[in-house]
């Protein structure tokens, strides 16, 4: 199927072929009909992607201060590389969509295949949706009528949280696609409306949809006097924002025409430079409106289908679409004169080029083609023609997962180590294509299943969500192929068990979790001079693992497990390996109840005792300073002490002919390890981690997390 990508790089615009999503449990998969490009959002994104690297940083000081801040902690040269992966990912474009249901995923209720619905779904061919943010289209509304729903449930959004009641004065400023829509939605709601822009072809068409009085800047006009005879005198009573812009002067100009408690909701995006005088006289309200509507951004919503009570929470997403959608059939909305332009999908790029030209426009539509349904569920995209591989080849890889972590270090370090890179698979698609182009795999699939049963792949590796990982281990290992996991391995005692029966039962396949910390060049200096100490050791282990929050996968323990499953686990490995002896007794506390932490097995210690004596302290702890340094491990025996400072500085004292070990960037191991694991692959050699070692941090990770979580 073919989407439309832009690079966050150049902001350059590209119709690409991409594998065709499976919809996930909850979400419906849809074949477009068409798609609204939104101009102010789109052309925003558009803009930020061509502007210099002194312009992007400017237009977010936020994450600037962020990357000072990880400059500090992390070292100059792995900050950049962080930030060039960050700009080079792809980002898919669009949020305005109808087409017709092909496929239910598992828990739908209220769809059918074959239903039209509009959606928040890309500019794909096919669109992989939540049901929660999706509304069957009524038969008399068209398909291009219909995209205009979702930028009409902004407006909407704006239009109930300022609550505007029959025959008020309000006024909206920015007459772009919102803004008219916005101005139609208020007269029907029986408010006398004022529009603002300094576009004139806009103005126009906000006097068509009923504006009574309409004010263009640009011409000369005062706003305010014209305000003050609109309103007869009194202020106008709500003022509603749909304007995008840096300056703060809308919100001024809307506190100075409003009347004593007027309200005003910016529904745009304003400098919010706000005078205090300007509100306090008056007593007026401001709020920022938040999309479509409550259920925005809240994963119970959105990603798990749980509906809000209609009885506590009147008009959701979902529910604010279904209303835009009556106004359509009723004829309330009139969205034809919106529409400027249009454009079959293949022509998509003159379709952004329009909307970062000079050229007038204002709704363009694009139209997708319905004449070959086959190829909308390809599963598999060929991205290179597939060199001949010799029958048994060692070391050929499929990637399942190709995310952040996957993409920046994972795939980089195994093509590094000589890996032949085959097949990338992703949920959506879009993460597989863009790894693969980049990395040279042969293929991108949004079906790993196919990928592990692939009969020229050898090894798998894992990278996905963690409740993936144990069923996709457990097929990995039953194909016959080597099995490299990110960790965790997987998330309960159950699970760990099948897995170990499976990895027994075939001892000539390799199963290696990624715990590259054992592979840093440090921790490997780290380990020799140990050697040459025959007494109990005593480890100390920091974590300053940062805050996330707990709405976060990581922190659902049906997903991600919990912080000490999906990241502590490093470190217990790390001291278990420094120990080189098998753990013997642990025990973890985490901080007490508080009102103020909401998490509280994130902010933990666990002790850990070692058959040899050695004991290890691991402080896993969300709750400091993001500006101190991530990992640190000190290390106390025979009158001896090393300190490993963050992966970047290692100082020993008491240690003959060493001292220090400093590195000019920081080195977690992650290429060695897979460098380690590609080679034993194509060697024969057995895992660079062995397997009992594998099944032994992974146990008592499970049981750290359920200890800290009440549940032992």
């Amino acid at each position: 199927m073919k989407q439309i990508l832009q690079s966050l790089k150049t902001g350059q615009t590209s119709l690409l072929d991409v594998p065709a999503p499976r919809p996930a449990s909850g979400q419906l998969a849809i074949h477009t009909h068409a798609t609204l490009v939104s101009a102010g959002t789109e052309r925003m994104l558009v803009e930020f992607g061509k502007a210099g690297w002194i312009a992007k940083a400017r237009s977010q000081p936020d994450k600037v201060r962020m990357v000072l801040d990880k400059v500090r902690t992390d070292g100059l040269a792995v900050t950049l590389e962080a930030v060039r992966s960050k700009l080079d990912q792809p980002l898919a474009l669009g949020y305005c969509h109808v087409g017709t249901v092909a496929e239910l995923g598992r828990g739908v209720s209220g769809f059918a295949v074959g239903d039209r619905v509009v959606s928040n779904g890309k500019h794909a061919e096919v669109v992989c949706v939540p049901q929660t943010l999706c509304a069957k289209v009524p038969a008399s509304v068209s398909d291009e009528a219909a995209a205009f729903t979702v930028l009409a449930a902004i407006g909407l959004q704006g239009i109930r949280l300022v609550q505007p009641t029959l025959g008020e004065c309000v006024v909206v400023t920015g007459l772009g696609l919102i803004g008219l829509l916005t101005v139609q939605m208020l007269r029907a709601q029986g408010c006398r409306v004022m529009g603002i822009d300094y576009d004139p072809a806009r103005c126009a068409l906000a006097h068509r949809f009923g504006a009574e009085v309409v004010v263009n800047p640009g011409d000369g006009e005062d706003v305010l006097a014209v305000a003050h005879a609109f309103s007869r005198g009194r202020g106008v009573d709500a003022v509603l924002i749909t304007a995008s812009t840096r300056s703060s002067q809308p919100v001024h100009e809307a506190a100075q025409m409003c009347r004593k408690r007027g309200r005003i909701v910016l529904v745009g995006v304003t400098g919010l430079e706000l005078s205090r005088a300007d509100f306090y006289e008056k007593e007026l309200s401001f709020q920022v409106s938040c999309s479509y509507g409550p259920g925005r951004y809240d994963p119970a919503y959105e990603e798990a289908g749980q509906d809000y009570p209609v009885g506590f929470v009147r008009w959701t997403e979902q529910r604010n679409f279904e209303a835009v959608l009556d106004m359509l059939a009723s004829g309330t909305l009139d969205v034809a004169p919106l529409v400027s332009h249009r454009f079959p999908l293949e022509q998509a790029e003159a379709a952004y080029a329009l909307l970062s030209s000079s050229e007038p426009s204002l709704g363009i539509v694009l139209e997708y083609p319905r004449n070959d349904p086959a190829r909308l569920v390809e599963r598999s995209v060929v991205l290179a023609e597939p060199a001949a591989v010799a029958t048994g080849a060692r070391g050929v890889m499929a990637f399942i997962g190709a995310g952040n972590y996957a993409e920046r270090v994972l795939i980089p370090a195994f093509k590094a180590a000589g890996a032949q890179l085959h097949a990338v698979a992703s949920g959506g698609g879009v993460s597989a294509v863009h790894a693969g182009r980049k990395y040279g795999f042969r293929q991108a699939s949004t079906d790993w299943a196919a990928c592990v049963a692939d009969p020229v792949v050898d090894t798998v590796v894992i990278a996905t969500r963690h409740d993936a990982h144990a069923r996709q281990v457990l097929a990995a290992l039953r194909a016959g192929k080597h099995v490299f996991c990110e960790k965790p391995l997987c998330l309960t005692l159950e699970e760990l068990a099948e897995i170990e029966q499976e990895a027994r039962a075939r001892p000539r396949q390799l199963l290696m979790l990624g715990f590259n910390r054992r592979f840093a060049p440090q921790v490997v200096k780290i380990r020799q001079l140990l050697a040459t100490v025959a007494e109990p050791r005593n480890f100390i282990m920091t974590v300053n693992a940062g805050a996330i929050p707990a709405e976060h996968w990581t922190q659902d323990k049906a997903v991600g497990g919990g912080r000490i499953v999906g990241e502590g686990c490093h470190f217990i490995d790390l001291l278990r390996h420094l120990a080189g002896a098998p753990i013997c007794d642990m025990q973890a506390m985490a901080v007490g109840a508080h009102p103020a932490v909401a998490v509280r097995d994130d902010k933990a210690t666990l002790m850990l005792r070692f058959a040899d004596g050695s004991t290890g302290t691991l402080h896993y702890l969300a709750n400091g300073d993001k500006g101190f340094p991530k990992e640190r491990l000190e290390v106390f025996c025979a009158g001896r002490v090393l300190q490993l400072d963050n992966f970047r500085k290692l100082r020993g004292w008491g240690w003959k002919g060493f001292s220090r070990m400093n590195l000019w960037r920081q080195d977690k191991g992650q290429t060695m390890c897979a460098k380690a694991f590609t080679d034993a692959v194509r060697s024969g050699a057995p895992a660079p981690i062995p397997l009992d070692e594998v099944l032994e941090v992974s146990r008592a990770s499970i049981e750290a997390q359920q200890t800290l979580e009440g549940r032992a």
